[in-house]
């Protein structure tokens, strides 16, 4: 009996160290987890630290930078339609003539513009420095912006010094030396029609010269042209001696002398009719070689090349104005005491003409020649006798 209570006792104790065992364990094991997740924070601080030493050492951030400096936003890539529709921002290009020629004869097939397109007139100055009449202009031109572009050719020596407020402010193209009756002249006169179709606003292109003006307000001339259906260059059948007579029979068959024509150097053509001028091959060479003085190529290749090619497009009349009353190579020049009511009542009344196919006394746009000591008479009397 006592050894069965000695058992008894035994195994009493032997539950009690198993219950307390396990105690101790229960204990333990909520202690090594704190411990572990202490050397993992311990970890982490230690990580943080060294990434954070390291990219302040090694310069990381300006890697980050660079790499975000070549990301191009979706409204400036290269290939939007703003590439196209956004006149050149520096008229100071380095195409040479050939290829401004290429670029300037792209033509949309589409007719419908996918955009607001105003249409602008680009008044192209064929000059060979100064332009000692662009006060005038600067007046006749203010409040109309968005519906004028502004082009120059001078001589490539000639450095232009408008202020930054003016409307010829770096308008000079990249130009070459013309002389007067020969093939260089069309050459200045092709090259501002280049420069003037990368503008895709440009409708309609005038050529002037530096002693021209303006006859009316911009908005009269505006619609004048807008609403014409036809270009305005002189292109007429010339039997005579300095028409027929400067024909020379190595320039057909391209050109035939029924369809030799002579015209006015000074004119206004619609975009379509600026690049056939511009992207003409056909021509050109004949005329490069076979007109030469005593054939003066600006009066006879432009009109030409467009009574072939669109006959139907032509008023057959300029919109300058000029007097040969004086007899001589050139025109008259005006000067000081020439600005009188009575000189432009000379030049707006007795002429007639045909506007869009109907009789009409508003014949000219512009006139010339005036010298730089008109200027000052001109800017008095603009407002009561020109309209600006």
């Amino acid at each position: 009996m006592q050894t069965r209570v000695g058992s008894a006792g035994s195994l009493e104790e032997g539950k009690e160290h198993v219950v307390t065992t396990r105690a101790s364990q229960s204990k333990t094991l909520p202690l090594r987890v704190l411990q572990l997740f202490g050397l993992f924070l311990a970890l982490c601080i230690a990580f943080s630290v060294i990434s954070i030493y390291t990219i302040r050492r090694f310069g990381i951030f300006s890697v980050v930078s660079t790499v975000k400096s070549n990301f191009v936003p979706c409204d400036e890539e290269p290939n939007s339609l703003d590439r196209w529709i956004k006149p050149p921002s520096n008229l100071l290009h380095t195409m040479s003539d050939k290829e401004l020629f290429w670029r300037a004869s792209f033509v949309p097939r589409i007719k419908k513009y996918p955009f607001d397109r105003v249409p602008k007139i680009a008044f192209m100055f064929l000059s060979k420095g100064p332009l000692p009449l662009s006060p005038l202009w600067e007046r006749f031109l203010k409040g109309h912006e968005g519906f004028y572009s502004v082009y120059i050719h001078s001589l490539p020596s000639f450095n232009a010094e408008f202020p930054p407020s003016s409307v010829f402010y770096k308008r000079q193209i990249p130009s070459q030396v013309s002389e007067w009756g020969k093939m260089s002249m069309c050459d200045a006169e092709r090259r501002l029609l280049a420069n003037a179709l990368l503008d895709i606003s440009n409708e309609w292109f005038i050529l002037l010269s530096e002693s021209c003006i303006p006859l009316y307000n911009f908005s009269v001339i505006y619609h004048y042209i807008k609403k014409s259906k036809y270009s305005f260059i002189g292109a007429f059948d010339d039997p005579g001696p300095y028409g027929r007579g400067r024909y020379n029979e190595n320039m057909a068959p391209e050109v035939n002398v029924t369809q030799w024509r002579k015209g006015s150097q000074w004119f206004e053509i619609n975009r379509k009719l600026a690049v056939n001028i511009v992207e003409d091959i056909t021509y050109y060479p004949k005329f490069e070689e076979f007109c030469r003085p005593a054939c003066y190529v600006d009066e006879h290749y432009f009109p030409t090349m467009l009574t072939i090619e669109a006959s139907n497009l032509l008023a057959n009349r300029s919109i300058t104005w000029v007097d040969w009353s004086r007899g001589g190579a050139h025109p008259a020049t005006f000067g000081r005491q020439d600005i009188t009511e009575e000189f432009f009542k000379r030049i707006f009344e007795g002429h007639t003409c045909r506007y869009n196919d109907q009789p009409s006394s508003v014949c000219y746009l512009f006139a010339r020649k005036f010298a730089p000591s008109a200027l000052e008479p001109l800017l008095e009397i603009a407002p009561k006798v020109l309209g600006f």
